[in-house]
């Protein structure tokens, strides 16, 4: 088969690994010349984005001139900007939700209505607006300890949680002013006390499988602080489920999934073909959705990806032909962190130079993402994530060592990892937090 792979950071590195593994052709749509990308795609295009109906014209041309049998999308703007509708017209397949479907990530306000309206009960206490009337009220009825979050995608940095980003009610209420200044809607949520985790499922439409349970880590800096981020890094356990999490609590939030996805097709009368990855928070009243994302989260996809036991190809396959069966996975751990600019998160170093020893491979697996290969060789960063170094073991102690060594073949300026993640102290104070609040 002929795959195209849209997006080009280190989730589309891996994607396109697993297919030219087993032997599949890996044409690219890239949005930078990232370097593992271009190695192994037969072809590719550059496009500034996918917003544009221009971008999105092209991309289609150059699908339909490569022969593509089946498309695959990594990040969140071509789904919500309805590329998987544009090729679905056009006879060729996509592993990613039609734009409809997609609302389950583009829109918070329509994902907690759909739960609303189908009994699943997996929500905090949350209301909707398009105004500023009854926001203050809103607040006042949560006790102060309320989340803000944009009715729409603001790159995982649209949302706002009191006593975190917020100090106050009326820092709370000029962010809502913020958002109805520019043209958007929001939704008010009540704050959740527990651990966040990321659990993902393949979907053909009818049919779910389900992904082992992973932790991501989005604050940039090592104790959980600093600003948001896309992602520093993640980590996953041997037994599929996670340290602080008990086996309930996977069942919960693999039956919300099931739940969810049935909704979708009530709802809308489409099957949702793709991956659906439900946020979650483990909480003293039981596993509460955060939110839906439309794909493969990054970093959690090289996680997934690197312990996936299945044919990716023929997985992909399955979903867009609706007969997915069980997708399996090996029982190991695996971590990933990611080399970034320093400053990531808020003021990112322009300055910030990527250099690799390939003895990194004795221990790791390295995945380029927001960089591009020079003429010279040379590897220039961006202010975005630069590479996600993984590794895999039996025990996540393991493979955090194993991913520190990797990391020991990464040099260059200005560049910054998050070195706690999957380290023992931090998993630790997950669960004695989660024995405290069952």
């Amino acid at each position: 088969m002929n795959f195209l792979v849209i997006g080009s950071g280190a989730r589309e590195h891996i994607m396109a690994e697993k297919l030219t593994e087993v032997g599949a052709k890996v044409y690219s749509v890239l949005t930078n010349l990232n370097p593992g990308l271009i190695q192994l795609s037969k072809g590719y295009i550059l496009v500034s984005g996918y917003t544009s109906q221009n971008n999105l014209n092209k991309i289609i041309d150059f699908g339909l001139s490569k022969s593509i049998d089946c498309v695959v999308i990594g990040p969140e703007d071509p789904l919500a900007n309805g590329l998987a509708d544009k090729f679905g017209k056009k006879g060729i397949s996509v592993v990613g939700p039609v734009k409809q479907l997609a609302q389950i990530e583009t829109s918070k306000g329509f994902t907690r209505d759909l739960l609303n309206n189908y009994g699943i009960d997996a929500s905090p206490r949350f209301r909707r607006f398009n105004a500023i009337d009854g926001s203050s009220d809103f607040i006042d009825e949560l006790s102060e300890e309320y989340v803000i979050k944009f009715d729409g995608l603001m790159g995982g940095k649209g949302v706002k949680v009191s006593g975190e980003h917020l100090k106050d009610k009326n820092e709370g209420l000029r962010y809502c002013g913020h958002l109805l200044k520019n043209s958007g809607n929001y939704v008010i949520e009540e704050k959740l006390y527990g651990e966040e985790f990321s659990l993902m499922s393949f979907c053909d439409g009818n049919t779910l499988s389900h992904m082992p349970a992973v932790q991501d880590h989005k604050r940039a800096y090592e104790g959980d602080i600093g600003p948001n981020t896309g992602g520093m890094g993640s980590y996953s356990d041997s037994n599929h489920s996670l340290p602080f999490l008990n086996d309930n609590e996977i069942a919960t939030a693999r039956d919300i999934n099931e739940q969810v996805a049935s909704a979708l097709l009530k709802h809308t009368g489409s099957e949702y073909k793709g991956i659906l990855y439900g946020g979650f928070m483990a909480t003293k009243d039981g596993v509460k959705l955060i939110e839906y994302n439309a794909r493969f989260g990054d970093p959690e996809a090289m996680n997934l990806l690197s312990l996936l036991d299945t044919d990716f190809a023929s997985v992909c396959s399955d979903i867009v032909n609706g007969c997915l069966s069980s997708v399996n996975f090996r029982k190991e751990a695996s971590v990933c962190k990611y080399i970034v600019p320093e400053g990531y998160g808020s003021n990112p170093n322009p300055d910030a130079t990527l250099i690799i020893d390939d003895r990194y491979n004795e221990f790791s697996n390295l995945y380029y993402a927001a960089v591009n290969m020079e003429a010279s060789g040379e590897i220039s960063t961006t202010s975005s994530r630069a590479g996600a170094m993984v590794s895999t073991s039996s025990t996540i102690e393991l493979a955090e060592e194993k991913c520190e060594q990797g990391l020991e073949y990464v040099s260059g300026n200005n560049l910054f990892v998050r070195h706690d993640i999957a380290k023992s102290h931090l998993i630790e104070k997950r669960m004695k937090n989660m024995e405290v609040i069952r």
